[in-house]
Parts: structure tokens; C-alpha cells; sequence
């Protein structure tokens, strides 16, 4: 989003303002110009024969998201067996999806045998039964290489309290369970965690995690995770992914000649190829004075957009309704009914009720991350493409909120106080005894 002839607009000159009007805020709005960028970059960054990137879908797995990713020509990396299915809705062939699910019952890994698809297996107990149940099925193994990498606590996974993984040390155990059951071992993969800072320490995942791989005979890749930092604000430290490729692939060439064949390098990109892709749009609802700070209360929450609250993740926030003028200090709040902070102290051009704010970086784990808690809808989703907008998630109503219950009857012999009569018409505006709110303002 930039600003161009005093307005902001995104990809292809579309104004947001102007998308907000048409599908209603808060909106969530995704370019796919920026998801090509990205995963062109991260493919240019390896000189390397045989290079897959698998986009982690957990990011945002929004089905005409993960068509477009097909289009590229990306594989999927995938954690549940439900995205291993919206995967092949997508139209993904089997072979190029890798399922990496962690304690998983043996009946869903059972599942993702029978749609054909790469699996990837952290646990020793897994891997006996699986090798009891399946013997002849490939699989790959995830290894913890003992790494504390990543920017959250919550978001390192490879260090040696994860839950993430089989322990480089108990090696010997895999080699064992492998060969009592003839299996056949064809990827070795770790994933150190997200927002990684510092190459070397990747590169030192990595060495572990070759050192494993080379007394495992039958392999057709090496899974290297991801986690590759995305900046978030101005100056902000990111991956640098062309010096990671350039150390990666030549370690990897050195590897493969003493493999003695070229095996398939992969990674799998979630926040890379998607963060700086999104922007969620909020309406302001109310600015509240008081004895020592304003707030911005605006129609979303902790339920839309969890990360602030969650990893204390930072997004920028802008204030598109106005490009110009004096700047005030707000802290900008959802109207949860819980302390939802979405940002402190920010600077930006004043306020008033009614504005648009627009979030950066929120195509990752954003609305993938979202719920209908205190019984709100989830927003709509819409993607950018080639200049043209695209409705690729309705709003919620009040019938979603209610499809899977079940209201029983047992308690209607107890006759509760009658309500006013209300509905929402098309609008989604409340009705009240026949009459509207805005009706009844101007009575």
C-alpha cells in the first residue's frame, strides 16, 4: 500500500477506502502480486538443480490462496489432515503435498496414507506403529537438531523442550525402529522456528540435520523448514535470503557430491510469502479521552486478529483516511470484551470516528487464527489480482454463528421474558419493532 496523488492505494491502483465500501469492514485484503514477489525471490536465491518450496497453507489457507500458489508451481506443507483434503480441493497431486502433523493419532496419519500424500513423522512412537501398520510406505522424519531459533518462545520449535521432533541424539533408535521394519526413509526435515534472525545459527540447524541425513541411504530430499523473519516495521532486521542461499546451496552441492547423487533441497514458507501480502482494514468506532491516554476503539478485536495479544507481534497500523495533517498518539483497541491491545503509543494523523485504519502484514496468521469469540462474525476476505478484486470469503452472519447448535426443547416449559422483536435486513442494520437505529436516531 503506498500513497499516490494524496490516497493510499494497493496493487493496481485499487483505493481500499473504496473495497471497504463495497464489502463491508473490517476487511481483510490480500495481493497475490506480493505472494509471486516473494516466492520468486526465495526460488532465485538457490543455484541449486533441484529446489521445491512447499508453502506452509497454515499461514493462510484460504483455498483460491492456495490455487494461486499451485499456479507458481509450489507444493504444500501441510499439519492437519483437513488441509491435506482443502489441498487437494485445491487440485495439488498427492506427491506434492507433505503432511508434518505432530501428536496425531495413528488413525489420522491412516488417513493420509489412503489420499497418498507425504508424511512427515516427529515421534518414535508414531513411527513403530507406523512402520507395523505400513511398512512399504515412504516416510520422512522430522529431526529436533536442539536449536534455539526464532523471535517468540511461543514460535521456536526446535530447541530441546519442544514437543517439535525426534532428537538428533536419539538417532540410533530411528535406524533401529527403520530396519526391524524395513521401512524406507526418503526426507529428513527439520524446522528450527519462525522469525529467524541470525544465519549462522540456521546453518548450524543445518549441519546437524545433514549429519543425520547421510547414513539414511534411500533419500529424495531434505526438508529445511523455514521461519525467515519478515520486517514488520521500518529498519526492522529481516532474513537475508540471498546470503542464506548462497551458504545453503553450496553446502547442499557439497553434501549431494558426497551423497553421491543430487537429492531435492525443500523449504516451507508460510509468513514469507504471505505476511507482507495482507492488510486488514478497521473502522474506528470511538476515540475515548482518558485522564491519561486516548484510545482508538475500533469494530475488531482479539477475535480477527489474535497476534498482537498472543506473540506481542508488532503491526503497523496507518490512519488511510487521511494522508495529511497533525499527528496524535493513540493506542488502538478492539471492542472484546478482554484487554485486546492491537498497538501502544502510535504515532500517526489524527483520528476521528468513522476513519479507516489499516493494518500491515496481515496475511499470515491472522485470520487463520481467528474465532468467533463473544459470538462476533469472522470478516470477509478478498484477493487482488492482476488490478481486479475478488470476494474470496463472505462475512459471517448470525446463521453461521448458530449452524452447528443444537437448540433443544426441554426447557420450554419454562417461559422466558419476551424480547422486542429484532432482525438484521440485507444491510446487516438491526431492525427494531419494524423501525431501524438509524429510524429511531432521527425520531
Amino acid at each position: 500500500m503506498q500513497i499516490i496523488n494524496n490516497r493510499y492505494v494497493l496493487d493496481g491502483g485499487l483505493d481500499p477506502l473504496e473495497l471497504g465500501q463495497k464489502y463491508g469492514f473490517p476487511l481483510y485484503i490480500y495481493e497475490t502480486a506480493t505472494m509471486k514477489r516473494q516466492y520468486e525471490r526465495l526460488l532465485n536465491a538457490f543455484d541449486l538443480k533441484k529446489l521445491k518450496i512447499n508453502y506452509a497453507c497454515k499461514a493462510l489457507n484460504n483455498i483460491s490462496v492456495l490455487k494461486f500458489f499451485k499456479s507458481l508451481g509450489s507444493g504444500l506443507d501441510t499439519v492437519s489432515i483437513q488441509e491435506v483434503r482443502v489441498g487437494l480441493m485445491a487440485g495439488f497431486r498427492p506427491e506434492d503435498i507433505i503432511y508434518t502433523p505432530n501428536c496425531v493419532s495413528i488413525e489420522e496419519l491412516s488417513q493420509a496414507v489412503d489420499m497418498g500424500v507425504k508424511i512427515n513423522i516427529d515421534n518414535l512412537s508414531i513411527l513403530e506403529q507406523f512402520g507395523n501398520l505400513f511398512p512399504d510406505y515412504p516416510v520422512c522424519i522430522r529431526i529436533n537438531p536442539h536449536i534455539m531459533a526464532g523471535g517468540n518462545s511461543k514460535i521456536s520449535v526446535g530447541h530441546i523442550d519442544s514437543k517439535f521432533g525426534i532428537s538428533f541424539h536419539q538417532t540410533p533408535h530411528i535406524h533401529r525402529i527403520v530396519k526391524t521394519h524395513n521401512m524406507v526413509v526418503e526426507g529428513i526435515h527439520m524446522h528450527t522456528g519462525s522469525d529467524i534472525m541470525d544465519i549462522d545459527v540456521f546453518l548450524q540447524g543445518a549441519e546437524i540435520l545433514l549429519s543425520v541425513a547421510k547414513d539414511f541411504k534411500d533419500l529424495q530430499y531434505v526438508d529445511f523448514g523455514s521461519g525467515f523473519k519478515v520486517p514488520y516495521k521500518e529498519e526492522d532486521i529481516e532474513t537475508d535470503i540471498e546470503e542464506l542461499g548462497e551458504k545453503i546451496g553450496k553446502r547442499f552441492k557439497q553434501f549431494c557430491y558426497d551423497y553421491g547423487r543430487n537429492l531435492t533441497l525443500m523449504f516451507e514458507p508460510g509468513k514469507f510469502l504471505v505476511s507482507d501480502a495482507g492488510f486488514f482494514l478497521v473502522k474506528v468506532n470511538v476515540v475515548k479521552q482518558t485522564t491519561s491516554t486516548v484510545f482508538a476503539g475500533v469494530d475488531s478485536g482479539l477475535n480477527h486478529l489474535i497476534r498482537p495479544m498472543l506473540y506481542d507481534s508488532y503491526h503497523k497500523i496507518e490512519n488511510i483516511s487521511k494522508t495529511e495533517g497533525r499527528h496524535r498518539i493513540y493506542n488502538i483497541v478492539g471492542y472484546i470484551c478482554e484487554t485486546d491491545t492491537f498497538g501502544v503509543n502510535r504515532k500517526m494523523t489524527e483520528i476521528n470516528e468513522g476513519d479507516i485504519l489499516a493494518f500491515h502484514n496481515a496475511g499470515a496468521y491472522c485470520f487463520t487464527m481467528s474465532s468467533n469469540y463473544n459470538s462476533r462474525y469472522r470478516p470477509a476476505e478478498v484477493l487482488i489480482h492482476e488490478g481486479k478484486d475478488y470476494l474470496i470469503r463472505e462475512r459471517e452472519t448470525m446463521e453461521d454463528i448458530l449452524k452447528n447448535q443444537i437448540n433443544i426443547d426441554i426447557f420450554s416449559e419454562h417461559k422466558a421474558l419476551q424480547a422486542p422483536a429484532m432482525d438484521l435486513n440485507p444491510e446487516n442494520e438491526v431492525i427494531y419493532n419494524n423501525i431501524t437505529i438509524e429510524q429511531k436516531q432521527q425520531n
